[in-house]
């Protein structure tokens, strides 16, 4: 049996949703070792969020930057925790609407996902800054 965890730093994005899973991969080489197992990957912030969705059309991403900004407003008169700038209380919202974890199957050394699925990491402010993620993978030695 493999246990690692280890906390990944994703450099500064713009707000957006972002494609980061072969970049979570690249920084877990432990993974490859993985026959069989789980990854858990965890956000350490309270204003951005992960998400699993469409890992081709950039299109798909953009949009959800579109949905998330209708739905929880900037402007909405009844924010009250506003010190931090217009775009932080709608920020933990959104964060909370997403979710801070993905727990992902592993097979052969990578993560079994599907083949149009992908890893975003979900800024939800306009400079949200670096962010680290702690994922926490284990499973069978592929080894034997």
């Amino acid at each position: 049996m493999i246990w690692v965890q280890r906390d990944i730093r994703l450099e500064a994005r713009p707000r957006g949703f972002h494609l980061v899973t072969r970049e979570v991969e690249r920084e877990l080489p432990e993974l490859d070792r993985i026959g069989v197992g789980l990854a858990h990957v965890f956000i350490r912030h309270t204003s951005a969020s992960l998400t699993l969705n469409e890992n081709a059309s950039a299109d798909v991403r953009r949009d959800f930057e579109s949905w998330a900004n209708e739905a929880v407003p900037e402007d909405a008169s009844y924010w009250t925790h506003t010190v931090e700038g217009p775009d932080d209380m709608p920020a933990h919202v959104k964060a909370s609407l997403m979710g801070p974890s993905l727990t992902l199957p592993v097979r052969d050394g990578s993560f079994a996902l599907g083949t149009w699925q992908g890893i975003y990491l979900c800024e939800h402010r306009d400079s949200g800054g670096s962010r680290t993620l702690t994922v926490t993978a284990f499973g069978e030695d592929r080894s034997g």
